[in-house]
């Protein structure tokens, strides 16, 4: 079966239980394979079978829980539309994977669709009508996921700050004619004119600004479940009732009425401190996620493209596979694809976190959204819209921002039971309170209690203390140029003792090298011209080397007037009128050829890790070229850096134990597995974990793939094949084995901020809810009461404090 994922913003919600609630109800779907709903990030994240399940069913669940998905709604022109293929245009376009609605205007000519942004774009929606033969402008632009959602967010943001300033006023005037005993004038209203005034006064902060704790409380009562407004509305509610009550039938309460007073204070100022609170919560959670906007932000929106032989200025949705494109110095570079005229260096740091920039030539690769600096250059887009890397590591880390590490199990659960088992500590509350309090004020001083206990109760503290630091860590990551595939893998990574190196193309270049040229009777450079005009037909790895070596040198290699392969030995050539033989040692015992002055150097090069290959001249030994795959610049120091963490590093090798022991020596790695078959590398990451150990394997190949899936945790080099990457947990973007050790720092870290988190939501409520209960009123008297409006501030602040404290993980360097 294969299945689609679906990412969906979802708004509204206001606690970790609505986001449980919307996940419930989504997954008991037919088809629907997994449903992953993040407070922290508002959205949902659906795999699902396309065959049994559509977008549409989704969309409708989060609005039956009481929650609104972000779409888009969209009005488009079509040119010459013909009347009688209406109905085939509405079902064309109501097919299109991502529109949940199409309705076509025949008498404007137009057609309205409402689609989720996330998931398709009006580019790839006005391509799927043209392919079935309808015409639409080419100036109908419509605005990004991101500008969507960000609209949404301060549309939410804008009516929330409303809310909390009309609220803090009214509060404000309440707060004062509460204490109408302590203010000169207000002292002469009677107490029952002040309290209707107070009612005026609250209603409208109860339930205008909040309706939402209302709606999202019945919505959540009507699926069978509670949450963090259920408490909010119940603890207000009886504030609230009991003072109406009060105000409008003080005969009923008996002798109640003459001996409390009214709590509309409570009432208004309990909502209003948990706006604020919301309030600051949001504000948090959009930094949280700064780093998805930011890199949503850099895709430029124009393309300068040639067509037709002249230049023309296109949104970037129009741009095609195969297009040339022109970058002038300073502009973006808007879609993948590979430089055809011109030189240039280009800042990539945005994406790789390298700070230098990247000096690029004809041939040369380059990326969508990073800066050219210096030359022009015109490049074929190779790889367009979702194809290309931006989208794809939006995509990663959107996925991963949304997935549930397994440290959040037990919050998960906890929140789950919490808000009935609050519900079921205020009512003993309560009860206690009311048999033991005194008689003429037990009632109140049980109903302050009860509001106490379910005010200061926080589900969202331990709900929010995982997601965020989730985002704000794998957001970090990717800035950084690492990739975590989701939470569960940026978890386990911090659980490594054991990282296994693959050697080449990893820790080496992967490509043979010039090390040392030793000469005999000339100088280096005229037997190096020598060997590498020999060379020049050769198609050997070594020998590509040895030309390559040639012109690295400055020397201009000539076609050899002779030239014969002579294989497993070495080649013969004529060049210049003499005879060049270079091969190895066998060759030249066999040509009677007498090394003695060039044993010692070769045992030397030999025991250091290299390739020693013999040239003879005219049939006297002339020196030795030797080759090496040679380490990469900083593996050295990446190693160095792996073992100041703490962890084992071991090398993976195909090569002989010789040549590989060599080359671990000159890196610092202790352990090497060395003669091992490309097929036998899972089966040595197996006998690493057999022997106890938690493994990352590091490898950019094919055959490094199995053995990246068996790792506890494996780690592609972004360079690698695509297959190694897919088989991954953590991509790295830049070819640097030094972004293992920050990916295995910046794993520890967001670790470490998640326990601190939850230890800060469970102490917040295991030390709290007791000292509303009134725990601490046999030893202190009434100084060891919460004020349910004390409470509330700490619960505002609860959740508030953790966004902050994983906040703290964006100063990761």
């Amino acid at each position: 079966m294969e299945t689609k994922k679906a990412v969906i913003p979802v708004k509204g919600m206001t606690c970790v239980n609505c986001a449980a609630a919307i996940q419930k109800d989504i997954s008991k779907l037919v088809g629907v394979k997994s449903a992953n709903v993040n407070y922290a990030n508002e959205k949902a994240v659906v795999e699902f079978d396309p065959a049994s399940i559509g977008l549409e069913q989704f969309i409708s669940s989060i609005h039956e829980s009481g929650y609104q998905a972000v779409t888009e709604r969209i009005t488009v022109p079509v040119i010459d539309l013909d009347v009688s293929r209406v109905p085939e245009l509405e079902k064309t376009a109501s097919t299109i994977d991502g529109v949940l609605k199409a309705t076509v205007n025949a008498t404007a000519g137009t057609i309205e669709m409402e689609y989720v942004p996330g998931q398709i774009g009006l580019r790839d929606i006005r391509r799927a009508i043209e392919r079935e033969g309808f015409r639409l402008p080419e100036q109908a632009e419509g605005r990004s996921a991101l500008d969507i959602e960000k609209e949404a967010r301060e549309r939410e943001l804008s009516e929330l700050r409303t809310k909390l300033i009309v609220s803090a006023a009214l509060s404000a005037l309440i707060f004062i004619g509460s204490m109408q005993d302590m203010i000169p004038g207000l002292s002469l209203l009677p107490r029952r004119t002040m309290w209707f005034i107070l009612f005026a006064l609250t209603t409208p902060v109860q339930f205008w600004a909040g309706r939402h704790f209302y709606q999202n409380a019945w919505a959540s009562l009507k699926h069978g479940s509670t949450n963090m407004n259920t408490l909010v509305v119940v603890g207000t509610s009886a504030a609230y009732g009991y003072s109406a009550a009060l105000t409008f039938f003080p005969d009923l309460l008996g002798d109640h009425a003459s001996h409390g007073g009214a709590y509309y204070d409570t009432s208004a100022v309990i909502i209003t401190l948990i706006l604020f609170g919301k309030f600051l919560e949001a504000r948090a959670k959009s930094r949280a996620g700064e780093a998805i906007k930011k890199l949503m932000g850099l895709q430029p929106r124009t393309a300068r493209v040639v067509r037709n032989g002249t230049e023309q200025d296109i949104p970037i949705e129009d741009v095609e596979h195969g297009d040339l494109i022109v970058v002038r110095p300073g502009e973006k570079v808007p879609v993948d694809g590979v430089i055809r005229s011109g030189y240039s260096s280009l800042d990539e740091s945005m994406l790789t976190g390298e700070s230098l920039p990247v000096e690029k030539r004809m041939g040369d690769a380059v990326i969508g959204a990073t800066i050219n600096k210096t030359g022009s250059f015109t490049f074929e887009a190779t790889k367009v819209g979702k194809d290309t890397m931006l989208s794809q590591i939006i995509r990663m880390v959107q996925e991963a921002q949304g997935s549930k590490a397994p440290i959040q199990r037990l919050a998960d659960y906890i929140s789950s039971i919490f808000v009935p088992t609050v519900i079921t500590l205020a009512l003993v509350t309560f009860g206690i309170w009311y048999f033991l309090g005194s008689a003429e004020s037990r009632f109140t001083f049980a109903l302050v209690n009860f509001i106490a206990v379910l005010i200061i109760a926080c589900p969202c503290a331990m709900g929010l203390a995982t997601p965020t630091a989730i985002m704000v860590g794998t957001g970090k990551g990717a800035e950084h140029g690492i990739l975590f595939k989701n939470a569960e893998s940026l978890e386990r990574a911090q659980k490594i003792d054991t990282v296994v190196l693959d050697k080449t193309g990893t820790l080496t270049c992967g490509e043979p090298k010039v090390t040392d040229v030793i000469a005999i009777g000339m100088n280096r450079q005229e037997l190096l011209f020598l060997a590498g005009s020999a060379e020049k037909g050769s198609e050997h790895p070594l020998g590509e080397a040895i030309v390559r070596g040639a012109i690295d040198a400055g020397l201009t290699p000539e076609q050899a007037d002779e030239f014969g392969a002579l294989p497993g030995h070495g080649i013969r050539a004529l060049v210049k009128g003499k005879e060049v033989v270079l091969g190895n040692e066998r060759l030249m015992s066999d040509r009677k050829i007498d090394l003695a002055s060039l044993s010692s150097d070769a045992e030397r090069l030999s025991l250091s890790g290299k390739t020693p290959m013999f040239v003879a001249i005219d049939g006297k030994a002339a020196g030795i070229i030797a080759v090496a795959d040679t380490p990469k610049e900083h593996s050295k120091e990446a190693v160095a850096g792996l073992r100041a963490l703490g962890l084992d590093v071991v090398m993976l090798t195909g090569d002989n134990r010789r040549t590989a022991e060599a080359i671990a020596a000159e890196l610092g790695i202790d352990r090497v597995l060395a003669e091992v078959l490309p097929q036998d590398k899972m089966d040595m990451v197996k006998k690493l974990q057999g022997e106890g150990r938690i493994v990352a394997m590091v490898g950019d190949g094919i055959n490094d793939a199995p053995a990246l899936t068996q790792a506890d945790v494996g780690i592609a080099i972004g360079t690698g094949t695509d297959v190694a990457i897919e088989a991954s947990d953590v991509t790295l973007i830049k070819d640097d084995l030094r972004v293992v050790a920050a990916a295995m720092r910046l794993s520890r870290r967001t670790m470490r901020t998640i326990k601190m988190n939850l230890f800060w939501a469970f102490f917040y409520n295991v030390i709290g809810i007791p000292i509303a209960a009134g725990a601490l009123y046999p030893f202190l008297g009434a100084a060891g009461l919460l004020n349910p409006m004390y409470a509330s501030a700490a619960m505002a602040f609860s959740s508030v404090s953790v966004i902050t404290n994983s906040l703290r993980l964006k100063r990761f360097s």
